[in-house]
C-alpha cells in the first residue's frame, strides 16, 4: 500500500492513517515559579512550538509589553488569569470586596487595552464556603457589565465551591460575554470527578488542561495540595475521555495547558520536573500537548 502524501505537520501515522493536528492550537500558561522572566518564557514557548500563552494578572504585570512581544515573534496572547486571592470577599459587602472588585476591573481594562480576548476568573476561594449571596452576584454583574462594554469574555473556572460557579453561570446566563473555563485537573480533585462539561460545556470558552492523582485523603476531604498540575499522562486523568468530551461539545479552540514545575508543600510528585531545565520541561510539555491534540483529532 502506498503511503499518503506528507503535508505540513502530520503528527501520527498508524496503519497509513494521516492525523493532521490542525484542529486546535496549543497554548501554555506562564508561571512566575518557572525560574525565568515572563518574556523569556514567551520566547521559549514559541521556539518549542506552542501557538499561544496566557499570563497571570498582578498590579505590576506588563500586559502591554507581553502583548507587544507576542506580536513581534508571532505567538497569540490567549488570555489573562485574573487574581483570585480575594475572590471570597467578592461575595460580601465590605471595603475588601470593593478592592477585590477593582482588581477584576483593572484586569478587564488591561485585557481590552491590549486586545487579549479572555479573562479567566475564579468564582470563589476556600473550602469552607457553600452559600452564594446576592451581594456576590451583584458584584459579578458589575464585572460582567464592564466586560460587555469592553468587549472581553469572562471565563469562570471550576474550582472548589461548585455552588458559586453554578450561581454565577445561572445568574449571568443572559450575558453573552460570560462563559466557562474547564480545568480538567480541578474536576478530578476539587469536583470529585463530576463531569463539569456535562453541566457547562454549552458555554465553554477555554480550557486549563493538566493532570493529578485525584483526592489523596481517604475520607474524601479536598485540599489545594491535591491540585498538582502535572503534565498530561503523569496522573490518573483519562485523556481519551477528556478528548472525547471536548469533541462531543464541538470544542475546536485552543487546547490550553496550565502546568506546575514545582511540587506543592508536603508533596513530591512534581520534583522530577524541578530537576529539568526549563527548555527540557517545556519541550516535554509540548510533546504531551501534541498527544492530547492527536486524541481530539482521532476522536
Amino acid at each position: 500500500m502506498d503511503r499518503p502524501p506528507c503535508k505540513r505537520k502530520p503528527v501520527l501515522i498508524q496503519q497509513w492513517e494521516r492525523i493532521d493536528m490542525w484542529k486546535a492550537k496549543l497554548c501554555l500558561g506562564t508561571d512566575r515559579e518557572f525560574g525565568a522572566s515572563i518574556e523569556e518564557q514567551i520566547r521559549l514557548f514559541h521556539k518549542v512550538g506552542f501557538e499561544g500563552f496566557f499570563t497571570e494578572w498582578y498590579p505590576e504585570a506588563d500586559i502591554t509589553g507581553w502583548k507587544n512581544l507576542a506580536g513581534q515573534i508571532g505567538i497569540d496572547y490567549q488570555s489573562v488569569h485574573a487574581p483570585f486571592g480575594r475572590a471570597a470577599a467578592l461575595w460580601e459587602r465590605s471595603s475588601v470586596a470593593e478592592e477585590a472588585l477593582e482588581e477584576q476591573l483593572r484586569c478587564l481594562r488591561d485585557c481590552a487595552d491590549n486586545v487579549v480576548p479572555i479573562m479567566v476568573a475564579h468564582a470563589i476561594i476556600g473550602f469552607d464556603r457553600h452559600t452564594p449571596t446576592n451581594e456576590g452576584l451583584e458584584n459579578y454583574k458589575r464585572i460582567a457589565d464592564a466586560a460587555g462594554r469592553l468587549g472581553v469574555k469572562i471565563a469562570l473556572e471550576n474550582t472548589e465551591g461548585e455552588e458559586y460557579l453554578a450561581a454565577l453561570l445561572e445568574g449571568l446566563k443572559d450575558y453573552a460575554c460570560v462563559g466557562f473555563c474547564w480545568d480538567a485537573g480541578h474536576e478530578l480533585c476539587y469536583n470529585h470527578g463530576q463531569d463539569m462539561l456535562a453541566l457547562y460545556g454549552d458555554r465553554l470558552f477555554c480550557t486549563h488542561l493538566n493532570d493529578n492523582l485525584g483526592i489523596r485523603d481517604y475520607s474524601g476531604q479536598i485540599t489545594w495540595r491535591d491540585d498538582l498540575h502535572l503534565l498530561p499522562f503523569d496522573g490518573v486523568a483519562d485523556w481519551a475521555n477528556i478528548a472525547d468530551r471536548l469533541n462531543r461539545h464541538g470544542y475546536t479552540d485552543y487546547l490550553t495547558f496550565e502546568l506546575c514545575k514545582t511540587s506543592k508543600p508536603d508533596r513530591r510528585e512534581n520534583d522530577p520536573y524541578a530537576a529539568m531545565t526549563l527548555e527540557a520541561y517545556v519541550t516535554e510539555a509540548y510533546k504531551r500537548a501534541c498527544r492530547v491534540a492527536a486524541l481530539t483529532v482521532r476522536g
